[in-house]
């Protein structure tokens, strides 16, 4: 495969309504695939939505304060498990179409939430990415991921990986990635603004890789609106949303874009508009940079430095017999 059409979607979920915002992905890889694109890019936490409250709602990181506890309970509430329903459409979609999708989650594993990143191939067969390290006030919502997810899969057309937001400032994660040779990398962010998009250009030269930055267009009345969809009412929740400035219009702004591993544009960015970004990646331009940067081959001094990885899950509880 010497070229891939891909699609990065920049639709705003239902926002905190988990069943509608799977019809609607339903509905956008139907589109997109039928636009030919054969990978799909959602943004970061695309089900069901972005955590806004945490940077525009003023109180929510107070102690004891219910709405902001309320809100996390509806979100915990919506959020999918790996194992779920709501994902085993999303892999029948896939499968149904021939393609691979790579979805933003909030993961619910036993009583936490994690930020995930869920890869699915064209056989609806499911691979993830959990973020290690939830940035700053993140920390009130999300658990910390570990090595054993930080990796990258062979495809038919290289080798897909990604990473999400400020992981992308994490050099010794980038290390890790570019060991692995991407061909693709996926960069998840709520939206992708200037220090983001220079952070994504950098990794497509570091890497000597395709860059999809992923960013997603989200308005206060799409995080009102999609609040009031469900059918069970949560006045208290909904109070902390209110506290959003209403001059506050667009709260994500999307900026989706994709970048060659020369560091320039391939399409996008695209800003303040929900519609999808597309391009058809020429993989020719994967290798031939390779000549002149290898940052984990022949462009490193292993008798300088060293990275050690650690790939084992990091359980808080194991269960052992005997």
């Amino acid at each position: 495969m010497q070229t891939l059409p891909v699609a990065l979607l920049q639709t705003p979920p239902v926002f905190l309504n988990l069943p509608a915002s799977i019809d609607r992905a339903v509905d956008l890889i139907d589109e997109a695939a039928r636009a030919g694109a054969r990978l799909i890019v959602f943004p970061e936490t695309w089900l069901p939505g972005y955590p806004v409250w945490l940077d525009e709602a003023p109180g929510s990181a107070m102690w004891g304060h219910a709405p902001a506890e309320r809100m996390f309970k509806r979100l915990f509430d919506h959020a999918p498990a790996l194992d779920g329903p709501e994902l085993a459409r999303l892999a029948q979609a896939a499968a149904e179409r021939r393609v691979e999708v790579v979805m933003g989650l909030h993961e619910r594993l036993g009583a936490s939430l994690y930020n995930t990143m869920l890869f699915i191939d064209a056989e609806g067969g499911p691979r993830i990415h959990r973020k290690l390290t939830p940035t700053f006030n993140e920390r009130l919502i999300w658990g910390q991921g570990d090595g054993s997810t930080l990796q990258a899969f062979p495809r038919p057309y290289g080798v897909l990986g990604g990473l999400v937001c400020w992981e992308h400032w994490m050099p010794l994660a980038r290390a890790a990635m570019h060991a692995q040779t991407e061909s693709v990398h996926v960069a998840q962010w709520p939206a992708v603004g200037e220090m983001h998009q220079i952070a994504s250009r950098q990794y497509a030269f570091e890497g000597q890789c395709f860059v999809l930055a992923s960013g997603c267009v989200l308005t206060r009345d799409d995080v009102l609106d999609g609040f009031d969809s469900v059918p069970e009412p949560d006045p208290v929740a909904r109070e902390l949303l209110e506290t959003i400035p209403p001059e506050r219009v667009f709260l994500k702004d999307g900026g989706s874009a994709v970048v060659a591993p020369d560091g320039s544009y391939v399409a996008g960015p695209v800003y303040r508009d929900a519609r999808t970004v597309r391009a058809d990646l020429d993989l020719s331009r994967v290798g031939p940079g390779r000549m002149y940067l290898d940052s984990s081959g022949h462009y490193a001094r292993p008798d300088v430095f060293e990275l050690r990885v650690d790939t084992r899950p990091r359980l808080g509880v194991n269960f052992t017999n005997g």
